[in-house]
């Protein structure tokens, strides 16, 4: 069954860097749809919270990923291949929020499997209105898979 647009969301975000985590919180809060933010600070660790290892075991299952690409221990491109290769997880929309704009990250993340691609902006207003967008959209507009 299809999520409704007011039903609550769990988001996974993958996110090393504490100032990014704290406007993409403030960003959600402002949000017309419940959502839970979850926070993992590498690639393995979020690994773990998506296959429910270690201290992750009874960890929820995302709705949403939202995944940067420069992550310590385990790369975001890692990871979303990692995500795009097991069978209980290849369904979960995966977002690549990040500083790059290479072109060569772009075409990667997509040819990995990335829902979409937004290069992080380095003004905080424009942070907030980007968050907002992807929040709109994805929680707003898109019908996410059922769990």
């Amino acid at each position: 069954m299809a999520r409704t647009p007011k039903a609550p969301v769990d988001i996974l975000l993958v996110e090393d860097n504490p100032g990014d985590v704290e406007l993409t919180e403030h960003a959600l809060g402002r949000s017309q749809t419940p959502a839970t933010l979850r926070v993992v600070a590498d690639g393995e660790e979020a690994m773990d919270f998506l296959r429910r290892k270690g201290g992750h075991a009874s960890a929820p299952r995302p709705d949403l990923v939202v995944l940067d690409l420069n992550l310590p221990k385990k790369d975001g491109r890692e990871v979303l291949a990692d995500i795009r290769s097991d069978p209980n997880l290849k369904h979960l929309p995966v977002i690549i929020l990040t500083s790059s704009s290479a072109d060569s990250d772009i075409e990667n993340s997509y040819s990995l499997g990335a829902n979409c691609f937004v290069t992080k902006p380095t003004d905080l207003k424009d942070y907030r209105n980007v968050v907002g967008a992807i929040d709109n959209f994805w929680l707003n507009v898109a019908t996410l898979p059922p769990k």
